[in-house]
């Protein structure tokens, strides 16, 4: 089908998985917890390679050098490690293995570093690894429960030049998320993969290693790579989509990668085709629901790679102003406490210069997590502002480009007033008054967005981006407000408080809150930042048993 066919299909699924005031997107309507999937993948058979000194399982162990939170963004500083078994462990550690495990009443349940819609996890990680001390060279999965790796491959031959390098690929199984969110669950694993992207990439810089995405690899290739083009290894049900192909580098990531460049799919795909496959995955669920409408949009997006890209986005310097200075806050503590607010005080306020600075580190720049991305910036923020000293309770916009501000005042109300709010920061009022009640309301009525300081939506530059880089596009603007909403998380705890994603919202009523018509600018992500209010009838756990 022609491009514009396909890009039809994709605004016919957004359009049809919108929540409105009287009706929700389609879902089964009730948890059939019978049929719930299992939240660890594994592959049966497959053998496993240590990453930790964790009982019972050989591995490597290293000495942690101390990273502070605020090293882990813009011009590297941390000195860069070797790749090697023991340190790819630390990346995966402090990026997809599991924070924390909550009991109550005999139930039991893990946290992961990289949040997910539902705590339910439709992401998967694979590394392709040269010689880390794990040979022979290959693929293999990771598995989170237990902070190891499952050889997946065993390559014949080196592929393509992976020394103090290594790839990772990223998939998706979206029965995961469907089983409990219907036909909207694309939507929120294409956000999970945004909030792995950063948190890879933020893990990379504790290493002062570099991540970046390499999008002249076609989906295609990506499943035939990591072997989940493998029928008689899956469950038809549960097979896994292909994401992206991720590229791990010591140091700065080379620059004929910001223009489509670095390893190419060819000899890796020779590699996979004459490799060694070992294991079957494990089966996640009895029984399942199709939902052909997920199948449709993720054939419609799918990614024929593409040759160029436009360059790496990079904003100007973050203004002194707006940022406090070195915190002394230790990076793997800010990640591994971060946890998504399942309710919020009402009542604290946060001070302007945080506030400032959390909008501060969100904007596009050199450096994690904006190097993974090759697209410039099409997520901007609209802000309802509730408790911030010194910062007037309203409706406030932060545009992340400067190209697309002259079009946000073209389409947004008539009526607002732009009024600029922070010398160096994007930041404008559109309309001062209490906004408690109205982000609550577009939120499905869910109190946490109006409990707060603030709560925003994210809202995609979309029907001219989708023109400019095709339906799989469709993806990438999910993906980034992912990265941006994992910023939020850090830059949350940080500052002492907590936040959360929120996926259910009433898309059009956003719209029309703004003024927006049409697919120019469409909401895809919810967010709110504010002082939790813990139940005390949880308790925590380490993460790993090692830990405790």
């Amino acid at each position: 089908m022609s491009g514009r066919t396909e890009i039809d299909r994709v605004f016919h699924y957004h359009d049809g998985t919108k929540h409105h005031f009287n009706r929700f997107a389609p879902s089964l309507g009730y948890l059939d917890w019978a049929s719930q999937p299992r939240p660890f993948r594994s592959f049966d058979g497959a053998p496993i390679a240590g990453l930790s000194p964790a009982p019972g399982v050989a591995g490597p162990s290293i000495e942690l050098p101390r990273v502070t939170y605020d090293q882990l963004f813009g011009e590297p500083s941390i000195p860069s490690a070797p790749v090697t078994a023991a340190t790819v462990g630390l990346f995966l550690r402090y990026s997809l293995g599991l924070s924390a495990w909550k009991v109550f009443k005999g139930a039991r349940w893990s946290l992961r570093v990289n949040p997910s819609s539902g705590n339910l996890h439709p992401t998967e990680a694979y590394i392709v690894t040269g010689p880390l001390g794990i040979e022979p060279p290959g693929v293999w999965h990771y598995a989170s429960d237990r902070h190891v790796i499952e050889r997946r491959s065993i390559f014949d031959s080196q592929a393509g030049d992976l020394t103090d390098a290594f790839l990772v690929a990223l998939t998706s199984i979206h029965w995961r998320e469907s089983w409990k969110y219907g036909e909207r669950a694309f939507r929120y694993c294409q956000h999970d993969l945004g909030h792995a992207i950063a948190a890879l990439s933020l893990s990379a810089s504790m290493n002062g290693w570099r991540l970046t995405m390499l999008p002249a690899w076609p989906q295609r290739d990506v499943a035939a790579l990591i072997g989940i083009d493998r029928d008689e290894d899956f469950f038809e049900a549960e097979r896994e989509e292909p994401a992206c192909v991720l590229l791990v580098t010591r140091g700065s990531v080379p620059e004929h990668i910001n223009h489509g460049g670095g390893p190419q799919p060819d000899l890796f795909l020779a590699a996979a085709r004459e490799a060694q496959w070992l294991g079957r995955a494990s089966q996640l669920s009895e029984d399942h629901v199709a939902w052909t409408f997920i199948d449709d949009v993720a054939r419609a997006t799918e990614d024929p790679g593409r040759p160029e890209t436009l360059g790496r986005p990079e904003g100007p310097p973050l203004q002194p102003s707006a940022l406090d200075a070195e915190r002394g806050l230790d990076a793997r503590a800010v990640v591994l406490q971060r946890r998504s607010a399942v309710a919020l005080d009402r009542s604290s306020f946060i001070s302007r210069a945080r506030f400032l600075r959390m909008l501060s580190r969100v904007m596009p720049g050199v450096g994690a997590p904006w190097d993974a991305q090759w697209w410039p910036p099409c997520i901007h923020l609209a802000l309802f502002v509730h408790r911030v000293e010194g910062v007037a309770p309203g409706l406030y916009v932060l545009a992340r480009a400067a190209s697309v501000v002259p079009r946000l005042k073209a389409e947004f109300s008539q009526e607002f007033a732009w009024t600029p709010v922070a010398e160096g920061l994007p930041l404008w009022l559109l309309h001062a008054g209490d906004y408690r009640s109205r982000s609550q309301r577009v939120s499905c009525d869910q109190e946490i967005a109006a409990d707060g300081f603030f709560s925003l939506a994210m809202i995609a530059d979309f029907a001219g981006r989708l023109d400019d880089h095709g339906p799989s596009f469709y993806r990438h603007l999910f993906w980034e407000s992912g990265i941006v909403g994992q910023v939020l998380y850090l830059e949350a705890e940080a500052a002492g408080a907590r936040a959360t994603g929120i996926g259910c919202f009433y898309d059009d009523a956003v719209h029309d809150l703004l003024g927006l018509q049409g697919h120019g600018f469409q909401s895809l992500y919810h967010f709110t930042v504010g002082i939790p209010v813990e139940d005390a009838r949880l308790t925590t756990e380490p993460g790993y048993s090692w830990e405790g």
